[in-house]
């Protein structure tokens, strides 16, 4: 299906501009659930890291060709969502500790190649931005504007976005683009400097050291890059296809900063234990919304903002049936954001 607004966008946004909700009485709905517990983040941490470096260690323990691959495979799909556990170690909500967070999210990140001090860097300005300011680091969505003035190529790009993103591009992809913003936006945060150069420096050195255990082990190193490969399929995929679901066809202002944090975010249905392996991001609207609040604390903050939210006359927050209900229903859909109504640049940091 082909569009260029959501239809559904008109009647949600009457709604919302019927009533509101005061930013206090958010804020005090969800003020006791900011509380970091340490050991809930440590033990999650450390499980997935345990399961990923296992997996790899069977991966070349192995002299089957065939295992070889499939034990690469499972590795990169958990460690797709270890490194997930980086997000809460910027937002400092995984372990409440901050130093440790931000030295646990390097160490398992620049093996990668992914520049989490700059991704930190960008993702603070994506939270300030995501659908108020087209400058959004992590914006997905792409407007009218942008679309008409496109070439051809990159117009059938934008038609075919998701499928791209998610089994071409993948997770290089995402390095790239988090590597441009680096660079784009060392004016506005001139921090972004030294996170450039710090995470080059030592994903650099990380895989210096790499290459020479793999040398001096007298391993092939075409094989080891088809490894790194494999690992970057599989978590390209994953991380690719999360960005999608939590952001894409919703670009939109609601209100102020807040309840655009909500409707401009998508909540998606999950098992417990899935829930648990993207550090609760399925509440995405709501950690947008309240960044503080640890990922095991998001589904007791959903129920009451949606408590709250009803109490004053606002709608529900978008909340699709499931992960492959949501990739069934918005991976052909090609939705672009309206020219008018866009606010451009006008937030500060």
């Amino acid at each position: 299906m082909v569009s260029l607004t959501n239809p559904e966008d008109q009647h949600m946004t009457a709604a919302c501009l019927r009533s509101t909700v005061p930013n206090q009485v958010l804020q005090e709905t969800v003020a006791d659930l900011r509380s970091v517990n340490f050991w809930t983040g440590f033990g999650r941490f450390v499980l997935l890291g345990v399961v990923v470096v296992g997996c790899i260690t069977l991966a070349w323990t192995t002299n089957a060709g065939i295992s070889f691959w499939v034990w690469t495979a499972v590795a990169g799909v958990f460690y797709a969502f270890w490194l997930i556990c980086t997000h809460d170690a910027i937002h400092h909500t995984l372990l409440g500790w901050p130093i440790l967070e931000e030295t646990l999210a390097r160490i398992i990140s620049w093996p990668m190649l992914w520049p989490v001090g700059v991704y930190s860097e960008l993702h603070h300005l994506h939270h300030g931005w995501n659908g108020l300011d087209l400058r959004d680091p992590e914006r997905i969505q792409w407007t009218e504007q942008e679309y008409q003035q496109a070439s051809p190529l990159v117009q059938w790009y934008m038609r075919h976005q998701w499928l791209v993103d998610i089994f071409v591009l993948g997770g290089l992809g995402i390095i790239v683009k988090t590597l441009m913003g680096g660079r784009r936006f060392q004016e506005l945060l001139p921090r972004l400097k030294f996170q450039l150069l710090a995470d080059l420096l030592g994903m650099g050195i990380v895989q210096a050291c790499l290459l020479t255990a793999i040398i001096l082990s007298q391993t092939s190193i075409l094989r080891y890059l088809l490894f790194w490969l494999c690992l970057e399929r599989a978590v390209g995929v994953i991380v690719q296809t999360r960005a999608h679901l939590e952001h894409y066809g919703l670009w939109r202002r609601v209100g102020g900063h807040q309840l655009t944090q909500l409707y401009s975010s998508r909540n998606l249905q999950a098992s417990r234990w899935f829930s648990w392996l993207v550090g609760g991001l399925n509440y995405h609207a709501v950690h947008h919304a309240f960044p503080s609040i640890p990922f095991d604390q998001l589904p007791v903050a959903h129920e009451r903002i949606e408590t709250v939210l009803a109490d004053h006359g606002m709608p529900a927050l978008e909340l699709e049936a499931g992960y492959a209900s949501g990739i069934r229903r918005l991976i052909n859909r090609f939705t672009l954001i309206p020219d008018d109504g866009v606010v451009l640049a006008e937030n500060k940091i």
